[in-house]
């Protein structure tokens, strides 16, 4: 129902200290690269651009402080932007107020009245517009079945599960049928069984109403399995724009190839990359691989030389192999279908991923001798000064 486009949209908090301790300013090196403290006072959002499309549902994710829900209460109107320009179906919205915007937010804290019953929290912003009753009832009981909590309408809040005032407070938003629906860490307070729940009822809910989804999240098991794009933030800045698999398979730099996969990618440090008459190979832990004609390419076109890299491998990818790397077995985890291995590879954590049914891994125990390899298509490599992708 909606485009929302935000154009270099930054976001600083007025720092009324950085005035009194200006006169030390003078004795200070100038440092004015990515700071998040400026004499205008912390920038939580730096040069923030995106373009969403219509009826399309984009998570903001990222640790705790990097600004994806600052962006969020810009876009609904809540804080005030500092620069940039944010728009709507083409219309600038700036200085235009949250209830002129069109838009509907669930919070993390459902924020419901208590005193209301769950058919007046729903229908309270349709009785503001002052919508016929026979309307409201309509709209009430529509989004109520696609939630399914026709059955609770006569309730207050107090009587409802975490998982069914969630749903109360997203019927909440979607009576109003709104051109954008912000979602703020909808799922953080439920348990984990509620969570898995409720993102099953998010992608239902997607596919019943036309609407432009935003949601941010600190989880990167919600982004990759809600969003149709994720843009993954740090410090205030984008890192990555990109589908699910995109960001997983092609992750730009070392903090998004960290940050999207579970268990975290391992990272070999002290890699290094050689360039010889024959090709590209990377010696990790004493053992070469070579690399694959793909990434020969790649490497070639940047005319990569001959450096220290930081080597990113998946723990799903590790495979135990008697002529592989040697290791020993610091911790065995028991996951269900799966055994979780943390290996000590001389002083490198290295964690594999193995499935149970492999016959050799029901031995497997603590100092344990054993041996790991990879393949080399699998393997990631990242410039140590930029930490930037190299292929």
């Amino acid at each position: 129902m909606a485009e929302v486009r935000l154009v270099n949209i930054k976001k600083i908090y007025p720092n009324v200290e950085t005035k009194k301790k200006k006169k030390k300013k003078d004795d200070m090196p100038e440092k004015k690269v990515n700071l998040q403290i400026t004499d205008e006072g912390v920038v939580a959002v730096q040069e923030f651009s995106l373009d969403i499309k219509d009826k399309e549902f984009v998570v903001l994710v990222g640790p705790s402080g990097c600004g994806k829900s600052t962006t969020l209460r810009m876009i609904a109107g809540l804080e005030e932007i500092s620069a940039g320009e944010l728009y709507i179906d083409d219309k600038l919205v700036n200085n235009i107020p949250p209830k002129d915007r069109d838009i509907a937010m669930v919070f993390q804290n459902y924020a419901l009245y208590p005193h209301m019953t769950v058919f007046d929290n729903m229908a309270f912003s349709l009785k503001l517009r002052k919508t016929p009753k026979d309307e409201i009832t309509k709209k009430v009981h529509e989004a109520a079945a696609i939630l399914d909590i026709t059955e609770y309408l006569d309730r207050k809040p107090k009587a409802l599960s975490g998982g069914q005032r969630q749903r109360v407070a997203i019927g909440r938003a979607i009576v109003r049928e709104p051109k954008v629906l912000l979602m703020d860490e909808p799922l953080s307070n439920l348990d984990a069984k509620l969570r898995n729940q409720m993102r099953a009822e998010i992608i239902k809910l997607r596919e019943k109403i036309d609407t432009t989804f935003v949601y941010v999240t600190h989880d990167q098991t919600e982004a990759m399995t809600l969003g149709d794009r994720i843009v993954i933030m740090k410090d205030g800045f984008i890192q990555q724009i990109g589908t699910p698999q995109e960001v997983f398979a092609h992750p730009k730099n070392l903090f998004v190839a960290g940050f999207i996969g579970t268990p975290q990618m391992n990272f070999f440090r002290n890699a290094k990359l050689i360039k010889g008459a024959n090709g590209y190979s990377v010696e990790i832990l004493g053992t070469t691989f070579e690399l694959t004609p793909a990434q020969q390419a790649k490497l070639r076109e940047k005319n990569i030389e001959s450096q220290d890299v930081v080597a990113g491998v998946r723990p799903h990818h590790i495979t135990l192999s008697k002529d592989g790397i040697k290791s020993k077995v610091d911790v065995s985890e028991m996951m269900g279908s799966e055994l979780h291995l943390h290996l000590d590879a001389d002083g490198q954590e290295v964690v594999s991923v193995v499935p149970i049914t492999e016959s050799e891994s029901a031995d497997i125990h603590h100092g344990m001798e054993i041996g790991f390899g990879f393949a080399p298509e699998l393997m990631h490599l990242f410039n140590v000064e930029t930490e930037e992708s190299l292929f």
